[in-house]
């Protein structure tokens, strides 16, 4: 019985440190460069904060049925605050949908600090550093791949579903889920708004396909709040949240 309370807690606790580690990564010389840059040079509505400045790791609890897998930090987001969506208008948009649907305790995200806590749901991507342009390599995307692994490996007792916000996330997460167990089907299922699969391995994992949060998505309406709040919805029933 003991032994039952302390895994979560010891599971939590290497996740903290996962966390931790990433936090303090400067394997990619373009993206350490840039993400100081902007903590440098500031936007001028932020010019009186002090920028996060490094990687942004993952953000929801270690016992996570739901899993969110987006792109990459914001330079002003993220990269600002410190935490995965968290300040600028993609998260937004985020962040109201999962209050909207019982996954966040609040609508909104401003910093690191101002009391948000997720229900079952952990958000996290494949690039931890905020690209130039938003637009991360190849060659950056997997030499961050060993910290998603990571880090779906702690996940991986609760882990039920992954909502994956976009395509480049989608391209990144199946090589992770195949060397963690997972059978990917071939051919590999392409990204999609509302794809579902349901993917063999330690367990069965539901994977969401939902188009990125991104202002170009949001403005022109390819991603209405309907629609994001629908395979979140459906996220988390499969992860058993509902």
């Amino acid at each position: 019985m003991n032994a039952y309370r302390e895994e979560p807690r010891e599971r939590a606790e290497e996740l903290a440190r996962l966390d931790a580690a990433v936090s303090r990564c400067r394997a990619c010389p373009r993206l350490v460069e840039w993400r100081e840059h902007v903590a440098e040079t500031k936007r001028a509505a932020f010019a009186d904060q002090t920028y996060w400045g490094r990687p942004v790791p993952g953000f929801g609890p270690a016992d996570a049925a739901l899993v969110l897998v987006g792109l990459a930090p914001a330079a002003h987001g993220g990269n600002r605050t410190g935490r995965m969506f968290t300040g600028d208008r993609s998260g937004d948009v985020l962040f109201q949908a999962l209050y909207d649907v019982g996954l966040a305790s609040q609508p909104t995200a401003v910093h690191r600090d101002d009391g948000l806590t997720l229900r079952g749901t952990r958000i996290t991507a494949p690039v931890h550093c905020a690209p130039p342009a938003n637009k991360p390599t190849p060659a950056e995307r997997d030499t961050c791949r060993h910290w998603l692994a990571d880090e779906l490996r702690l996940l991986r007792p609760t882990l039920r579903a992954v909502v994956v916000l976009g395509a480049f996330g989608w391209q990144a997460l199946l090589p992770v889920l195949a060397e963690a167990g997972w059978t990917i089907p071939r051919p590999r299922p392409k990204f999609g708004h509302d794809v579902r699969v349901t993917l063999d391995g330690p367990s069965p994992l539901h994977l969401l396909g939902c188009y990125h949060v991104s202002q170009q998505n949001t403005f022109t309406g390819r991603l209405t709040p309907e629609m994001l709040r629908s395979v979140l919805a459906e996220g988390a029933a499969l992860a058993g949240l509902r």
